[in-house]
């Protein structure tokens, strides 16, 4: 039973897998610290949530007692993930990207070896041809007739 732990936790993708959770979780810090120092400052020049108290959408409720709906906080919440979004794509992706392609050039490496698949016209000419060659002529018998039982 150890011996199966002890081969279970020397996997390859189970050491990738831990070190990929403490790297997300040290990512996370910084990715909210960017966006607590930088994107949330610039939002609040633009907006001040505080001077709007609590915006939400109020309806009266089966026993007469308000009951508000605070969108504020959805809209801030969707902000801040277009905002995280937008911090990890242009501070994290497009550099990692360039940076790929800089080292797959100096490597001499192409990335555009995918096998092409053929269109859906060429498939359809294919199927007619092959089609087309398996017919025989009306008039004359087929070379392999098949057998009688």
């Amino acid at each position: 039973m150890i011996k199966g732990f002890k081969e279970f936790i020397m996997r390859g993708n189970v050491i990738d897998l831990a070190v990929a959770v403490v790297i997300g979780a040290a990512f996370t810090a910084v990715v909210n610290a960017i966006v607590a120092t930088i994107i949330t400052p610039l939002i609040s020049l633009f907006f001040q949530a505080d001077a709007m108290g609590v915006p939400g959408i109020t309806i009266n409720g089966i026993y007469g007692q308000p009951v508000t709906f605070p969108i504020g906080d959805l809209i801030s919440a969707i902000i801040s993930f277009f905002a995280v979004a937008l911090v990890v794509y242009f501070v994290f992706v497009v550099p990692m990207n360039h940076f790929k392609e800089r080292q797959a050039a100096k490597a001499g490496i192409v990335e555009d070896t995918e096998e092409k698949l053929p269109t859906e016209s060429e498939l359809l000419m294919q199927i007619r041809d092959l089609l087309e060659a398996s017919q025989t002529p009306v008039n004359q018998a087929p070379t392999n007739p098949a057998p009688k039982l």
